[in-house]
């Protein structure tokens, strides 16, 4: 019997796809495992971990739900139906980044209100966050000139549990907002949502301007719609992944400009962003590892991009030398949040359980996939390495001649960066339980991963990124 045309090509990709796909299998199996293990050791020993009662996420087991869990669940149906992805293929590049906002905001928004308008950002008027400490500042030059003074927990009049943990630049954005009328939680909430929104677009410009533009179509569905949505809205830690993302954006834009003025005015950009990322977290000055990654796999002359890094690292370098002038020193002040970090909860968190609990947590915020692609990853490193040309698995979207195809170097340095930033953060002891929320900013980078599915994984795949944030956000009572 003749053998349609289409059958042995598809033979031969099916074998060639065998190894991308164990070890997508493997990505699974060590991270449900992981994830297990994580579920279950609390249970098991009885150990504290002092989390809730849903470790390793910080909050407690209730079911809960409401009329927007209909949207919610309507979004991840239409993310697996033929003809949607069909159109979503066939969109424009512009009109597609323009589409997840909107698309961003209903998905957070949706999940968010599972909780009823409380659910919108009643935990930012808790006492322990920054909108009621922002509604109480008169003077912010006084605020920075005793910010350092006020952080150690047996200080007079001491900063609230969040603002101790950040430098000003967190309670700063509330108290901006509190000053344009903005100041209810509702409307801090909401900020926060359409803030939070904007980082698929950021990520996927990114990738796009590195030469990647097909890894960014393949990755934004699940940049879009994913567990990371139950913690974005409504935390200050989505605003602080927005402005890392369009940090970077900004960067591999300023590698990528013909202009020198062009240039130079993303270089500027970018060091104002990646700067102003330091005064909200700490921790992010793990960022400079993803900054680093931008710079080598981005077009251009090594010069050319050795001076991009210079004017981005001067001026970040500047925003923090002016907030040291107006009173508020980073260097100083982080050495005093170690001593008040190990005076509170933290101290009392077991360190080994929460080695591999932030892992676990990890996945239940990035979802199920991240582990699946990060074992495709490893299949096409061993690949390389082996001589044998990668696929690029970038869906069926993939145009032959397309000037965006793939570079798969700008991906793995993403991915790569990304691991290192959580494997750090992790390893420090400066993260013990909450990661769900404080290593948002990291995730999206990590999603790139996806890229590298076959395309079948990837529609099926998103189903299951869905279908974990529902189960998140209906079965789990968090405080974000």
């Amino acid at each position: 019997m003749a053998t349609a045309p289409g059958t042995s090509v598809r033979g031969r990709e099916e074998r060639t796809d065998a190894p991308v796909v164990r070890g997508a299998l493997w990505g699974l199996g060590v991270g449900a495992v992981l994830l297990a293990a994580a579920l279950a050791v609390p249970v098991v020993t009885g150990i504290r971990v002092r989390s809730g009662g849903a470790p390793p996420l910080l909050g407690d087991w209730v079911l809960r739900y409401g009329p927007s869990s209909a949207v919610a669940v309507a979004l991840v149906v239409l993310g697996v139906v033929p003809s949607v992805r069909a159109r979503v293929a066939a969109t424009p590049w512009r009109t597609l980044l323009a589409l997840t906002w909107p698309v961003a905001v209903v998905w957070m928004v949706s999940l968010a209100l599972v909780d009823g308008v409380e659910g919108l950002g009643v935990i930012l008027d808790h006492g322990t966050e920054y909108l009621q400490s922002a509604r109480m500042v008169d003077d912010v030059g006084e605020l920075l000139r005793t910010y350092v003074a006020r952080i150690p927990l047996d200080s007079a009049d001491n900063l609230a549990v969040h603002l101790a943990g950040h430098p000003p630049g967190a309670v700063l954005m509330f108290v901006g907002l509190v000053r344009l009328g903005l100041g209810s939680y509702v409307a801090a909430g909401l900020v926060i949502v359409a803030i939070g929104a904007t980082v698929p677009a950021a990520v996927a410009l990114t990738l796009d301007r590195l030469g990647s533009r097909d890894a960014a179509r393949a990755a934004l569905p699940f940049l879009v719609v994913g567990p990371s949505a139950v913690f974005m809205a409504v935390s200050a830690d989505a605003v602080f992944t927005a402005t890392a993302a369009w940090g970077m954006a900004a960067l591999a834009a300023s590698c990528a400009a013909r202009g020198t003025r062009r240039r130079w005015v993303w270089a500027v950009v970018a060091g104002l962003l990646l700067g102003w990322c330091l005064m909200e977290s700490y921790g992010l000055v793990l960022l400079a590892v993803l900054a680093l990654a931008v710079l080598a796999s981005a077009p251009g002359a090594v010069r050319s991009r050795a001076s991009v890094a210079a004017v981005a690292g001067g001026v970040a370098v500047a925003v923090v030398v002016a907030f040291a002038l107006l009173g508020f020193a980073w260097w100083e002040a982080f050495p005093v949040l170690r001593e008040r970090y190990w005076a509170g909860i933290a101290g009392t968190r077991p360190g080994w359980y929460w080695v591999f609990g932030n892992l676990g947590a990890l996945l239940l915020c990035a979802g199920p996939m991240l582990a699946a692609g990060l074992g495709a990853g490893a299949a096409r490193i061993r690949r390389v390495a082996a001589g044998r040309p990668p696929r690029p698995w970038i869906g069926r979207i993939r145009a032959v001649g397309d000037p965006h195809e793939v570079r798969a170097g700008a991906v793995g340095a993403l991915v790569v960066a990304g691991a290192a930033m959580v494997l750090v953060a992790d390893l420090s002891q400066m993260s013990r339980a909450e990661v769900e929320r404080i290593w948002l900013p990291f995730v999206p980078w990590l999603l790139l991963s996806v890229a590298w599915l076959p395309p079948r994984w990837q529609r099926w795949g998103l189903l299951a990124q869905g279908v974990t944030a529902l189960l998140v956000q209906h079965l789990v009572h968090t405080p974000w």
